[in-house]
């Protein structure tokens, strides 16, 4: 059985269009009272469980994570896709972003979602959705995304955040104290705050080091100041787009070594906990067969493994997958359960190996981040 990557309970996808439904008046699907202003925080690799589990490192955060404050972030549980999901209110099978690595079809080549996209394709063309932003827009309603100023002029910035009136800060304090700032300047206006401290943490030292825990202490102290702050017609939703797992370098796992395992592949794309293989464009439904079949038998008793039509069929990108999505989806897909990783064994892939925090499969750890409400939304 596979996992389903969306499941019937709210998702990322419904964060950001609740907020802007709360501010112009309807029924959000997170039932939001109606505010002037909202403000989204994406904390940026802070699982549910992660917290739970570091409660007495958020002491202000962690008592407000209960079973009803706690969704699931979607899947791949990547930054790429997940955040387009959150600003897009769409699943990756419509917006068009499958994964951190990207497989183009139209050029029969991969680039990186995060870094090295310098603009080609085109972002605007490629993130197929409208977003949160654009929606504001034509209803005359001021939006804001509120992060590091390096990632300002991004492709996946124009890719997921178009629409949006960028304020960049380094420091995390003070892209809050910016929140109180926009909000100051009055009316009716969506706030999007991006923290990626924790992330980058994690990747760096793990998600149980030093590091990541003081991030967790200094970002839980930026929610009870954002907290503080709010007036009582403005409201905060806090949330992540995946968690993480530790993965140690002995659990990485060479797949180029498995001569079968790589048997017509022309490129490697996803994650490397959610690897997305493509084939040459002349392999068969029997080639896709074949190396499917190569992989559950070598990697089956830790990882999920799916044919592209088998999981589009289990939702893993939604329960829609555009035609001009379907392609970018890998022939083959392995999902890992256990705590390992995929890699090459080339020198290339040498300094990626070196990151010990992970994520990007469908495990509860990766998938189910926190909801929490502050303001008028608690």
């Amino acid at each position: 059985m596979l996992p389903a990557g969306f499941g019937p309970s709210a998702s990322l996808a419904d964060v950001m269009t609740s907020c802007l439904t709360a501010i112009t008046g309807g029924v959000p699907t997170l039932s939001l009272p109606r505010v002037s202003r909202a403000v989204v925080v994406l904390a940026d690799g802070l699982g549910a469980q992660a917290l739970r589990s570091r409660s007495g490192h958020a002491r202000f955060l962690a008592p407000r994570l209960t079973k009803s404050s706690t969704i699931v972030s979607g899947s791949p549980t990547t930054t790429a896709a997940a955040l387009a999901t959150l600003c897009t209110g769409r699943m990756p099978g419509e917006h068009g972003i499958v994964g951190y690595r990207a497989y183009d079809p139209a050029t029969d080549s991969t680039f990186n979602h995060l870094s090295g996209w310098a603009g080609s394709p085109d972002p605007v063309l490629w993130q197929r959705c409208e977003t949160i932003f654009e929606q504001t827009a034509r209803r005359g309603i001021p939006s804001y995304a509120v992060g590091p100023e390096r990632y300002r002029t991004s492709s996946y910035t124009r890719a997921v955040l178009r629409g949006a009136d960028y304020v960049g800060a380094a420091d995390m304090l003070r892209r809050v104290e910016m929140v109180r700032e926009l909000f100051d300047q009055g009316g009716s206006r969506l706030v999007y705050l991006y923290v990626p401290e924790l992330d980058v943490a994690a990747h760096a030292h793990g998600s149980e080091s030093d590091a990541w825990l003081i991030a967790l202490e200094e970002f839980d102290a930026a929610m009870s100041a954002l907290a503080r702050s709010l007036r009582t017609d403005e409201g905060a939703l806090i949330t992540a787009d995946h968690g993480v797992v530790d993965v140690p370098a002995r659990a990485h796992v060479l797949y180029d070594t498995v001569p079968e395992l790589v048997d017509g592949v022309r490129h490697v794309a996803g994650d490397p906990r959610m690897l997305q293989l493509h084939l040459t464009p002349d392999a068969t439904a029997a080639d896709e067969q074949r190396l499917a079949t190569a992989w559950r038998e070598t990697e089956g008793h830790r990882s999920w493994v799916a044919t592209r039509a088998e999981a589009i069929e289990a939702g893993w990108f939604g329960p829609r997958v555009d035609e001009a999505v379907a392609p970018r989806i890998g022939n083959v897909l392995v999902a890992a359960r256990a705590r390992i990783a995929y890699y090459d064994s080339t020198p290339e892939g040498a300094k990626a190996r070196r990151m010990i925090g992970q994520h990007g499969s469908l495990t509860p750890e990766e998938q189910r981040v926190p909801l929490i409400r502050l303001g008028a939304f608690e």
